[in-house]
């Protein structure tokens, strides 16, 4: 957005597209929806955005603008089931009484996130401990996870789409392209004839997503591994306008690509470098050492921080790099592997 642009302002894209920054309250501060119109002079919505009074006023009055009536929002896709994207599907479903389209496995994840039955705040702050994290973080950690149910609901009924499916979005047939590693069952979607993905959080400008290993029966153990084999295949696609989640369009899908994927190799070298000075260390210090103390004061980013640290050590550990060390008091703690300890 250029300077001194409102920034909640729509940007028209080209074909009747709109880009609405939706506002976030976190230090990103906003996300992208996307606005589609359709041949029937309906609309589609891709990623409405978290469930927020401000963002709630910002689709209100950009309905008003662009005379938007209820019911015209004809569907509702989700790329996947983060909060920041997913929130506002339900209100939006019973706004217009649109369908709301996402994979299944999006659909699960969400529920055993959000559901009034879950148990993933519990199941984390478990998980976090075994890994370092102090009490006086943990107990931090429940209310901020549990905040955010009030930012998903009403959550949707959806239909089911899947990996490899086309989907008709503005006139065009799009592929969904299967998009792991940043969050479960999340999609791309790609138009091959004008060369446009529809990224979600899957490549982003100037910043890189978070890569999260998580507790729990299903997850991806692997989820580092999994989402460098996606940049991969989006490296392969010939694309000449990206529309990601957060900052801005860009043109080059595989040049971003390769550069983030360059990024987490040097990571994971620097982690490697850390074990190696400190010998054993558990994942919440690699983490300190990693990211910075300073993110104590920030409990929300500190809990992307420690889910990548560890997502980076299941990469190491799975090729016989580093070694999970279990403690009788249920403290896991990680050492690197060399041929002087002895290991591999």
């Amino acid at each position: 957005m250029g300077a001194g642009r409102d920034p909640l302002q729509a940007e028209p894209l080209g074909g009747g597209w709109l880009r609405v920054p939706v506002p976030l309250p976190y230090s990103l501060r906003f996300v992208n929806a996307y606005l589609v119109p359709e041949p029937d002079g309906g609309w589609t919505v891709i990623d409405p955005g978290l469930n927020t009074e401000d963002a709630r006023t910002t689709w209100r009055e950009l309905q008003q603008q662009a005379g938007i009536a209820r019911g015209d929002i004809r569907r509702v896709l989700l790329t996947h089931q983060h909060p920041d994207h997913y929130g506002l599907s339900g209100w939006m479903q019973q706004e217009h009484g649109c369908p709301v389209w996402m994979t299944r496995q999006a659909h699960r994840y969400a529920v055993r996130m959000w559901g009034t039955d879950s148990r993933f705040p519990r199941e984390l702050e478990a998980w976090f401990r075994c890994h370092g994290m102090p009490d006086e973080l943990l107990a931090l950690l429940g209310p901020h996870l549990d905040s955010f149910r009030e930012r998903v609901e009403p959550q949707p009924q959806p239909s089911y789409l899947e990996p490899g499916e086309i989907v008709e979005l503005g006139g065009r047939s799009w592929r969904l392209i299967d998009a792991p590693g940043h969050a479960p069952g999340a999609v791309c979607l790609y138009e091959p004839g004008r060369r446009e993905l529809i990224a979600g959080d899957q490549v982003l400008a100037r910043i890189t997503p978070n890569i999260s290993l998580l507790p729990g029966d299903g997850v991806d153990p692997d989820p580092l591994r999994s989402y460098l084999a996606s940049l991969a295949e989006l490296a392969e696609l010939p694309t000449e306008r990206v529309y990601p989640g957060h900052r801005e369009p860009f043109a080059d899908a595989g040049k971003r690509a390769r550069e983030i994927a360059e990024h987490h190799a040097r990571r994971l070298e620097h982690l490697l470098g850390l074990l190696a000075e400190r010998g054993e260390a558990s994942a919440f210090e690699l983490c300190e050492l990693e990211f910075g103390v300073h993110l104590r004061r920030n409990i929300h980013n500190l809990r992307f921080a420690l889910s990548e640290t560890l997502a980076h050590l299941a990469y190491l550990e799975r090729d016989g790099r580093a070694e999970a060390r279990f403690r009788a008091d249920g403290a896991i703690r990680y050492r690197g592997v060399t041929r002087e300890n002895g290991i591999g």
